[in-house]
């Protein structure tokens, strides 16, 4: 489930904005979702791989080139998918919570 979660919140911050694994890691960490470069890099090979993302290399001020990955059209169909996935949950979960 986690993990279904993680893909679902990289793709969205990708998507609002084009990203390097840094910047990803901190806007998960601000969200309270503590992720490692370790977890991270095999996922973000694995959605590129689907065609979910793809990459730039960008040169930078301190040290070597950064590679900033970018959501695709094929991603921001698959996120919308996700989104509507994740509504749903929280919605059926809601409805469990409340008969309580």
């Amino acid at each position: 489930m986690r993990k279904g979660v993680l893909e679902f919140c990289i793709l969205s911050i990708i998507s609002k904005s084009d990203a390097y694994v840094s910047d990803i890691i901190e806007k998960l960490k601000e969200s309270k979702l503590i992720v490692v470069e370790g977890t991270l890099y095999p996922l973000l090979t694995r959605l590129k791989n689907e065609g979910l993302l793809t990459y730039r290399w960008e040169e930078s001020k301190s040290g070597p080139p950064r590679k900033y990955y970018q959501i695709t059209t094929e991603g921001k169909l698959n996120l919308n998918e996700l989104k509507d996935s994740w509504l749903d949950l929280v919605n059926s979960v809601g409805i469990i919570l409340t008969k309580i």
